[in-house]
């Protein structure tokens, strides 16, 4: 079966299209054995976004309606490339797009969209959680092995415990299967990766910051500065980082006393010790509350999942418990809509796939409380 997908929570407009194990083999429990990204198209804004320091959520609607339809073609067009064979709209058996959470107004643009093939072609559609997607991009093998068509689906042994990590989000979720979630720990505040962002901005790193800040750290010392770790040692699972973020605003203001710029030392040895409390916080959490469930399998998703330093760390804490670590490749942790179909793929084994009229959009969805069903 072939599955395309639409994603377009943020300021990404991406199409992908996949192809599974077909409906009758996923309804006897047989998931067979591969799942092949025929295509994942990716158009960013980042460009347009940058001169504001931050995505404007009526800009990125615009840019997605100018481009949604271009992206949509490039995507049939190289499946078609894969495949052999020139791939039509009305090949497509299932598709797949985020409802949310996501900014409304973009998110809006890709509902529509989606909506309106389901419409014309009369196929199924299934609304996506959009961390749901990111949970899912754990099952997706890396480019150069899926060009062999050897992405093999994974056997993954439940419960696992889920470190959610972006710019909007930072949650630990425990999956008991597919679709399946409760969220255990949540930041209070800021997330992770809106605190790496405001850091960036603080040291004068251009958007978006936080790659930026990660790449700096690299230069410098994390032993530099001794920055708090906010709720460190609270009993529950729960995150802040406002109050690390307002620790480096001061920093920076005790360090130049207003009058002079930061060195090139300073600001490698800031980022390094930011990124040092940062990152201890999720992984001693993480540890916690892998510990306090008794999961076997730990898995990291989001955007900030490409952080080479919290993958070390996170690598390092599974093999000191015992648990097996799955972490997504770097083409998949930032937005993309193949995680939205593999998702909508495993979406179907569990939920009534609806009509074009029944999806709607959230831009608050929570997952765990209507993920991946209209």
């Amino acid at each position: 079966m072939k599955i395309l997908a639409i994603e377009s929570s943020c300021d990404e407009t991406a199409v992908a299209v996949i192809e599974a194990p077909s409906f009758a083999e996923a309804s006897e429990g047989k998931y067979g054995n591969t799942i092949a990204v025929l295509s994942n198209v990716v158009s960013s804004q980042i460009a347009m976004h940058e001169r504001y320091g931050g995505v404007v959520p009526t800009l990125a609607a615009r840019e997605h309606a100018a481009n949604i339809g271009h992206v949509y073609e490039t995507a049939l067009a190289q499946a078609s490339e894969v495949t052999g064979h020139k791939l039509q709209s009305s090949d497509i058996d299932l598709l797949a797009v985020t409802r949310g959470p996501g900014l409304g107004p973009a998110l809006l643009v890709g509902l529509t969209f989606a909506r309106t093939l389901a419409w014309r072609y009369d196929k199924p559609l299934i609304g996506v959680d959009h961390m749901d997607g990111h949970i899912h991009s754990n099952w997706l093998s890396p480019i150069a092995e899926i060009k062999t068509q050897t992405s093999k689906i994974k056997k993954v042994e439940f419960p696992a415990l889920n470190l959610i990590v972006s710019g909007g989000h930072t949650d630990l979720v425990l999956m008991r299967d597919h679709g399946d979630y409760k969220i255990i720990g949540e930041t209070l505040d800021d997330a992770v990766g809106e605190a790496f962002d405001k850091v960036a901005r603080l040291l004068g790193l251009s958007y978006p910051g936080g790659p930026k800040v990660s790449t700096l750290a690299l230069q410098g010392n994390p032993t530099a500065y001794n920055l708090p770790k906010p709720m460190l040692k609270s009993p529950d699972f729960n995150f802040s980082y406002s109050g690390l973020k307002t620790a480096v605003l001061y920093l920076i203001r005790d360090i130049t006393s207003g009058v002079r710029e930061l060195t090139d030392t300073e600001k490698a040895d800031i980022a390094a010790s930011f990124q040092e409390a940062a990152i201890d916080v999720l992984i001693q959490k993480t540890r916690r509350a892998a510990e306090a469930h008794a999961v076997p399998t730990i898995m990291l998703s989001g955007g900030v999942s490409a952080n080479t330093l919290l993958r070390e760390r996170l690598t390092a804490m599974c093999a000191d418990i015992g648990a097996h670590c799955i972490i997504p490749a770097l083409e998949y942790t930032g937005d993309n809509a193949a995680m939205i179909a593999v998702a909508a793929y495993f979406a179907h084994q569990r939920v009534v796939v609806s009509d074009w009229q029944s999806v709607q959009m959230d831009a608050n969805l929570r997952l765990g409380i209507s993920s991946s069903t209209s």
